[in-house]
């Protein structure tokens, strides 16, 4: 992989079989990566990249004003986010089934093993998460299937550090992220249905902004309400 300098911004070149020049702006600190064809000459790239600098800043200046949460240490009284609303963390230590749930409005309890680990905690804690995005996910689905006129043979969830989620419009297999289940659910149906979009339209090109707008005209509102979000503390590797 090459490196480029456009200013005093450091960019990752990754050459690939493609047509297309691909630009992303990465969370949490604005890492900046651009896909191009194999061939492609590096004034090209540059060229490309002078042109879309402005861009690159106001993306980096907008994840680096983004609220990012510390590490979790599930602590009595912690803060933890599930469908956009905080509560606070209630721990009771015991020997019965370790698991999490809502308790009330305002409080999430989490049962754990004495002397259980963070890691362990966040164990237990992905499980309810998870579980929980799955309902909504595959509530959504069907839902979006028949108003699009597509099918999704298959969608898993995992955790992703760069991405809400991701299409195989091949495969039309959907991957989406774990990170989710915190989020409002307005939100999540965002996302599935701009992972499901992609099954008509690869790119992001203007016909997929098209069809968004057809069928999810409020989108650039639910996307920028995401993206201003609290965001976990995570060690980000590209």
């Amino acid at each position: 992989m090459e490196n480029i300098s456009v200013l005093d911004v450091d960019i990752e070149v990754v050459r690939k079989n493609i047509k297309n020049v691909h630009l992303r702006v990465y969370p949490p600190d604005g890492f900046v990566r651009v896909s191009v064809p194999a061939e492609m000459k590096t004034e090209a790239i540059r060229l490309f990249l002078v042109e879309k600098l402005g861009w690159i800043r106001k993306q980096q200046k907008a994840f680096r004003q983004t609220e990012r949460q510390s590490s979790r240490e599930f602590l009595q009284r912690e803060s933890h986010y599930f469908l956009g609303d905080r509560y606070l963390l209630e721990v009771v230590e015991g020997f019965e089934s370790q698991r999490v749930y809502l308790k009330n409005k305002k409080t999430l309890t989490i049962h754990l093993r004495p002397e259980a680990s963070s890691s362990k905690a966040q164990d237990v804690m992905d499980v309810f998460y998870r579980t929980e995005l799955k309902k909504i996910i595959a509530e959504y689905i069907p839902i979006w299937e028949e108003k699009i006129g597509v099918k999704v043979e298959e969608w898993q969830i995992r955790k992703m550090r760069t991405r809400w989620g991701t299409c195989n419009p091949e495969k039309k297999r959907i991957w989406l992220n774990l990170e989710l289940a915190k989020k409002p659910s307005r939100c999540i149906e965002y996302i599935i249905v701009h992972e499901m979009m992609h099954l008509l339209e690869r790119n992001h090109n203007e016909h997929f902004v098209n069809l968004m707008d057809t069928y999810l005209p409020n989108w650039p509102a639910l996307r920028h309400e995401l993206n201003n979000l609290p965001v976990s503390h995570a060690d980000w590797n590209y």
